[in-house]
């Protein structure tokens, strides 16, 4: 694919923004586990329109996932145990791949893994075989599985993990999504950082139960999962902030954020906090053409502003113990 992305119309603000070695036409992108493998929402909005898509996780070999329930809503958030089920990487290259090829901007997989050979095998073949593949997502951080979190709490083990695949993966941009269920987050990612990753996602699905009170038991077959939507941006905001202050902008590496996007808005705030992207999951399912609205809403703040870039306003967040932070990532 070309890594030019087109210039913007004369007199709109550029939207454009690098993550390694993708350029994106602008930072808006889909979150993982929420989009599908390629074109679910192609007959719901424009996804060439999009800075980039990201696939739900490809495992090395299919998985069922876990039993029902594994999705409810709860107050203002919507809690999954899905359990990473995906057709496995054999099905994705041969049945996928073609599609996502069509899609027209840059491609994202998120991988998952239970041991360092799990994400390296899969990494590897993803990096060599296909072209469209222009990012690699190592997903540390499910809260949904058995073990799924034994990279992303432990910054020795995740080390490791990013220094191994960062050996098997030349082409793709490596991104590392980080869990926040740690107690600094700032920790794990500087140690995906000095390991090699060239980009870090944040943040994750935070985890939670809900109780049938009517049965005395979860609601979830699972018994716990990952909590999404708006309930958690504020925290999320927070955690890029800290990421962004403490590692990513001494290491110049791009943030993608997430975690609750709903609105321009929503997505000015992860921009301001340090994030370089944004991404957007469960409200994909509410109107799969947020995405668009946000990008749209972007670009009026950014005239408002008098701002000719959105890279202008990355990492220009203004805090009151340290004045104005400022810098681009």
């Amino acid at each position: 694919m070309n890594n030019i992305a087109a210039p913007p119309p004369t007199g709109e603000p550029d939207l454009s923004v690098r993550l390694g070695n993708m350029l994106l036409a602008n930072p808006v992108m889909t979150a993982s586990g929420t989009c599908g493998y390629a074109d679910e929402y192609a007959d719901f909005t424009d996804l060439s329109q999009l800075g980039a898509f990201v696939t739900k996780a490809i495992s090395k070999t299919p998985r069922k996932g876990n039993e029902s329930y594994r999705v409810i809503e709860t107050r203002a958030g919507l809690l999954n145990a899905i359990g990473l089920a995906n057709i496995g990487l054999a099905r994705f290259l041969k049945e996928k791949i073609p599609l996502l090829e069509k899609m027209g901007v840059p491609v994202i997989v998120n991988v998952p893994g239970w041991q360092i050979e799990d994400y390296a095998d899969v990494a590897e073949r993803l990096d060599h075989e296909s072209p469209v593949v222009r990012g690699i997502e190592l997903n540390v951080s499910c809260p949904n599985v058995k073990s799924g979190l034994s990279f992303g709490t432990d910054a020795v083990r995740l080390a490791q993990l990013v220094a191994a695949v960062r050996r098997r993966v030349s082409r793709c941009t490596l991104i590392v999504k980080l869990s926040p269920n740690v107690t600094d987050i700032a920790v794990t990612a500087r140690a995906a950082v000095e390991a090699g990753a060239d980009c870090l996602s944040l943040v994750n699905t935070f985890t939670a139960m809900v109780v049938d009170i009517e049965k005395g038991r979860p609601w979830l077959a699972n018994g716990v999962g990952g909590l999404s939507g708006p309930a958690i941006k504020p925290i999320a905001v927070y955690m890029v902030h800290r990421v962004y202050s403490q590692v990513a902008r001494k290491h110049q590496i791009p943030l993608i954020g997430m975690g609750g996007i709903q609105s321009w808005s929503d997505a000015v705030e992860f921009l301001l906090a340090g994030a370089t992207a944004v991404a957007v999951g469960t409200a994909l399912f509410i109107d799969p053409a947020i995405p668009l609205k946000i990008c749209e809403g972007l670009r009026e703040y950014l005239t408002r502003k008098e701002k000719k870039n959105v890279i202008e306003i990355i990492g220009a967040l203004a805090m009151p113990e340290e004045g104005r932070a400022g810098g681009n990532s």
